[in-house]
């Protein structure tokens, strides 16, 4: 049996108010390609199909289109929902794209059962998969529980409830049949990208699961949210393909993959790295003030999508700088000045002890100049909707 494994197509995605559908879409035509031509019996995606809860049409169109040349080409799939996924969303057209065979798991159920799932190949076999779309930390760990807890005791009451869940997935599983984990979490020990902070999550505050939790029986476990490509469990194999273009310039210089798993019943899986080619290429170029028209003259060629961070003397004011180096190169989606540690090195600057607020005026004070009281008036919204989000 042949199972594609991808995840973490974050359709819809913006950086910088540049949309990189149109790159993610190419991408996913190239996957479903590529599930052709390495004939697989069937592709596994495990979760984050968009980057917001309300994605574009042209987001949706893309995703959608991903499964219909899989319809067209007799592959079935299993898809879960992502920590970017509306599950309500997903779950409210899992009926029609069962219709073109493939199956969404975007809730999980009261009876963990409920979320195994199987798929008949061509050959015959049967691949059983447990498919635990992600599940908030918020579902798991009650906000009574927090009070007066250390951080460690609500990790471990997270890992317990996450327990429970791939237990009862791995009793799902069948003899005399391929069976599977597929998961949108964090494993420990996982290795990011660099991206992961600016997305919503950081590997270095997240709850996480340990290996020894994933059910002995799974012959491969296909993990999704994290965007590096790795292996984060020997016993049983767990593999995070990782996201299907650099989505953000923390993943620059990161080759992309989806994972193509040779398995048999009751045999040892192979995993094979498929590369991909399609997405263009990310990169921050840091230059000093005065060689900054020169370095990007030897750029001229690179038609990837760059940051440039200009290094100048704390103080500098540089009116105009992102206008000036936008005429060298339209290519360039961030134009920053690095004159941060000048101004950190001064005690009198340092910024312990400020409110989220104070640090947010500070900022565009240093930026921009005077914060506008309607940006105030917004950032202060903003910070206490999350505020009250995160204490529901």
């Amino acid at each position: 049996m042949r199972v594609l494994h991808t995840a973490d197509f974050h359709a819809g995605r913006l950086l910088r108010g540049y949309d990189r559908t149109p790159e993610i879409h190419d991408a996913l035509v190239e996957i479903a390609g590529l599930a052709k031509t390495e004939q697989a019996d069937a592709v596994l995606v495990s979760g984050d199909l968009f980057d917001t809860g309300n994605p574009s049409a042209d987001a949706e169109q893309a995703v959608f289109d991903f499964f219909l040349r899989l319809r067209d080409a007799g592959i079935p799939g299993i898809v879960i929902a992502g920590n970017h996924d509306s599950a309500a969303r997903l779950s409210s057209v899992a009926g029609l794209l069962g219709w073109v065979g493939i199956q969404a798991v975007a809730q999980p159920t009261a009876n963990p059962v409920d979320m195994v799932r199987s798929v008949q190949t061509r050959g015959g076999e049967t691949l059983t998969v447990g498919a635990l779309p992600f599940l908030s930390e918020r579902r798991l760990v009650k906000a009574a529980d927090l009070l007066g807890g250390d951080t460690g005791a609500w990790r471990q009451k997270y890992r317990e409830g996450m327990g429970f869940f791939l237990r009862r997935l791995g009793e799902g599983f069948r003899a005399g049949t391929v069976n599977m984990l597929m998961a949108h979490t964090t494993m420990d020990g996982a290795v990011p990208s660099g991206s992961e902070r600016t997305m919503q999550f950081d590997l270095t505050n997240s709850y996480t699961l340990s290996g020894l939790q994933l059910p002995a029986g799974a012959q491969y476990v296909a993990l999704g949210h994290v965007h590096k490509p790795q292996q984060v469990s020997e016993a049983p194999p767990a593999y995070y393909p990782g996201s299907v273009i650099q989505l953000d310039f923390g993943e620059a210089g990161e080759k992309k993959q989806v994972n193509l798993v040779e398995v048999e019943v009751g045999r040892p899986a192979q995993v094979h790295a498929l590369p991909l080619a399609s997405g263009r290429e990310l990169r921050t170029l840091r230059v000093e003030l005065e060689h900054v028209e020169s370095r990007l003259a030897g750029m001229k060629g690179f038609e990837g999508l760059l940051k440039v961070v200009v290094k100048a003397p704390a103080g500098t004011a540089l009116p105009g700088l992102k206008d000036r180096v936008l005429k060298i190169m339209p290519n360039i989606l961030a134009v920053e000045l690095d004159a941060q540690q000048d101004d950190l090195a001064i005690p009198e600057l340092k910024r312990e002890g400020l409110s989220l607020m104070e640090l947010y005026e500070r900022f565009h004070h240093e930026r921009r100049g005077e914060l506008p009281d309607d940006l105030r008036a917004a950032f202060k919204e903003a910070d206490e909707a999350a505020r009250t989000e995160d204490e529901a």
